[in-house]
C-alpha cells in the first residue's frame, strides 16, 4: 500500500510540474530542431527515411520564419541505395497561450534534389504540434505536403503528384 501512495504522489507531482511550464516562444527567439523524418509518395508505396534540422526566428510571439533541411537515404526493390535532399524556407504561425502544447500551421517553399532524382521546386502547407517539456525545450511532431512545380518531372517515378514530409524530433528556443 505504501508503494502505491508514493507512486500516486510522484505522478501527481510530475503532472503538476509540467503544467507550471510557461512555454511560449517570444519575439526575437531563435529555434533549432533536430528530427528523424520520412517521406512517402501519396500511396505510401515508396518510403525514404532521413534526418532533418531547422533554424527559425520568431518575428512576433506567433510568427516564425526559417529554413529546414532534410537529407535521406532510400532503398527500394527497384534500385540500389540512393540519397536525396530537400531544402525549404518556411513560415509557421503558432497558436500560443502560455501552454505546454503549442500547435502550429504554416507553409513552405523549397527544392527537392538528389542522386538519380529529377530536381524540382516544391511548395505546400504544413501542420504540427510542439510539447514543451521545459521552458525552452520541446518535442515536436509535424507533417508537410509538397506540391511539385513541374509535374512533368516525376521524381524518379517516386513522387507522382507531391511528397509528404513528416517528422518527430526535439527543439530548443534561445
Amino acid at each position: 500500500m505504501h508503494k502505491r501512495t508514493y507512486l500516486a504522489c510522484t505522478l501527481l507531482a510530475g503532472m503538476s510540474s509540467a503544467s507550471l511550464v510557461q512555454a511560449a516562444p517570444a519575439a526575437g527567439d531563435r529555434e533549432i530542431t533536430i528530427q528523424g523524418t520520412g517521406t512517402s509518395d501519396k500511396n505510401f508505396d515508396t518510403n525514404v527515411f532521413s534526418a532533418a534540422g531547422s533554424y527559425g526566428w520568431f518575428t512576433t510571439d506567433q510568427s516564425e520564419w526559417g529554413i529546414r533541411q532534410s537529407v535521406g537515404v532510400s532503398d527500394t526493390s527497384n534500385s540500389s541505395s540512393r540519397w536525396n535532399g530537400a531544402t525549404r524556407l518556411f513560415y509557421d504561425y503558432h497558436f500560443t497561450a502560455n501552454s505546454t502544447w503549442v500547435p502550429y500551421i504554416g507553409a513552405s517553399l523549397g527544392y527537392i534534389y538528389g542522386q538519380e532524382t529529377k530536381e524540382t521546386f516544391s511548395a505546400g502547407p504544413e501542420i504540427g504540434l510542439k510539447y514543451y517539456v521545459k521552458d525552452k525545450t520541446f518535442v515536436s511532431i509535424g507533417a508537410e505536403y509538397q506540391f511539385l512545380f513541374d509535374d512533368s518531372k516525376k521524381i524518379d517515378n517516386t513522387y507522382d503528384d507531391g511528397a509528404i514530409f513528416y517528422g518527430l524530433g526535439v527543439g530548443f528556443n534561445f
